[in-house]
């Protein structure tokens, strides 16, 4: 391969992803030279003229083959950046959201406001995957008890070595369940908060999502069933016995599945203090419930 430097590399693979439709082509670009070369993307333009050993080239452009068949970078890379924090990330598991920082960031402000008693407040992780979650809970509120569940033992494999890596494996219980079924009878109507991101995709619209999505991401992590709302349907009697009275169900949906997932949460149950959270577009993304027990 001919020689280039770093920023007629760049340059070359942002033309060629550009071509094939990528708007994210430079970034991509960065990105995946940055991987290669173990370094920040900013050091790649003080480094612009550095010229590229021949091994670094191949690897790069076998990379961006790579992006070009619209694999994710998450998942070329092996790595995700989820509440500052970096999460290996791999097809086992849905690839984490920023949005989604957006509801364990409410729940640290809810912690912390309201001062639990005890001082351990307990929070449970519905679906973990990589363990986004899980974790970034354990990291930020080191006072908690922490439980993550998934149906897939590959998932909870990969969460426990990012555990692990982020040094809080001694302070989650990770437990391969179907939702709470796993959970034990002692901690019925003792938690604090269930946070649930299951999958809420309609089965009929995963051939419709971005390539990105449905040709790599699990559907197990992705299929909701005819509405969307499967889960959500099992999951919402079961938070119901595990949580303490005033405990919160967090659960991530899609904008349009709003006004049905709040008909499964009866005053009688969950009183009238159901709040819908909107993500940085401005779209309906979660909604919390407090238990009325």
């Amino acid at each position: 391969m001919t020689s280039l430097t770093v920023r007629e590399a760049l340059g070359k693979a942002t033309a060629v992803l550009r071509s094939h439709g990528l708007e994210t082509a430079r970034l991509d670009a960065e990105v995946l030279l940055a991987f290669v070369l173990k370094t920040s993307r900013s050091r790649l333009y003080i480094d612009s003229e550095k010229i590229l050993s021949g091994d670094d080239l191949t690897e790069f452009f076998s990379l961006v083959e790579r992006r070009l068949n619209r694999e994710p970078i998450a998942y070329i890379t092996g790595e995700k950046e989820f509440m500052s924090l970096i999460f290996k990330v791999n097809r086992n598991v849905l690839i984490p959201r920023p949005e989604t920082e957006i509801i364990v960031e409410w729940v640290i402000e809810k912690v912390n406001k309201l001062l639990l008693s005890p001082d351990n407040p307990i929070i449970l992780d519905v679906g973990t995957g990589s363990g986004a979650i899980a974790i970034s809970l354990a990291r930020y509120l080191p006072q908690a008890e922490i439980w993550a569940t998934d149906i897939s033992a590959q998932a909870l494999e990969l969460a426990r070595l990012n555990a692990k890596n982020m040094a809080v494996e001694d302070r989650i219980t990770f437990l391969n369940s179907d939702l709470l079924t796993g959970i034990p009878a002692r901690l019925k109507g003792k938690a604090h908060f269930v946070v649930a991101n299951l999958p809420y995709i309609p089965k009929e619209e995963i051939p419709h999502l971005p390539a990105e999505v449905a040709g790599y991401e699990p559907h197990i992590a992705l299929d909701g069933g005819g509405d969307g709302l499967d889960l959500y349907r099992k999951l919402i009697p079961q938070a119901r016995e595990i949580l303490a009275a005033g405990g919160w169900l967090c659960m991530e949906i899609g904008m349009s599945q709003t006004k049905t997932l709040a008909s499964l949460l009866p005053a009688s149950n969950w009183g009238e203090g159901i709040q819908v959270l909107k993500d940085y577009a401005g779209l309906d993304r979660f909604i919390v419930a407090q238990n009325r027990i």
